[in-house]
């Protein structure tokens, strides 16, 4: 697991974040299989990239999960520079036999339409591209929902607690069927 602050339960009692859960669920269904969280708050896809081979040489992952790309739109990178990012990881990771979970994200609405429409949709071209599985938006039923008051820490950026149970079960049926 390759991601940012979303995957590595900023703001969070450790243990509750939506990677602690899915080891969890895995473990409750007796599944063997080793999670590493290798995710940093305020990453980007730049250095996801760079830190990716030595990951891959250290744990040899059948499985790869990628959550990048939420700081690159925050700081306004190139979205060419992004996608050519997930995609050389994407590539590398499968490059060594692991299957790869590519998890999206969008932007909120005050980046434009333009903006917001090809940084969502980066995502799914580069699973296409790759042949990768796919969560759309890692954020569903959490940031895309009328009121967001009670499932955001103060920032507003980072989900609470108890928006981490919803976040994996976006992730859950994409993975599931890679564990198969």
């Amino acid at each position: 697991m390759v991601g940012d602050s979303l995957s590595a339960e900023y703001g969070l009692k450790r243990g509750s974040g939506w990677v602690a859960l899915l080891e969890e669920k895995l473990q409750a269904e007796k599944r063997v299989v080793t999670v590493v969280n290798a995710s940093i708050s305020g990453d980007t896809t730049a250095s996801g990239r760079a830190r990716l081979a030595a990951l891959l040489r250290q744990h040899k992952p059948t499985i790869v999960i990628i959550e990048l790309g939420a700081n690159d739109a925050l700081r306004g990178l190139a979205l060419e520079t992004t996608q050519q990012n997930l995609l050389a990881m994407t590539r590398a990771a499968q490059k060594t036999k692991a299957r790869v979970l590519l998890i999206g994200m969008q932007v909120p609405p005050n980046y434009g339409g333009a903006y917001s429409e090809a940084f969502a949709g980066l995502f799914p071209q580069v699973a296409k591209t790759t042949q990768s599985a796919l969560v759309p938006f890692l954020l569903s039923n959490v940031a895309d929902i009328a009121d967001t008051s009670q499932l955001f820490q103060r920032d507003r950026i980072h989900p609470n607690e108890s928006a981490h149970p919803i976040i994996l079960a976006n992730v859950w049926p994409e993975l599931r069927k890679l564990l198969k």
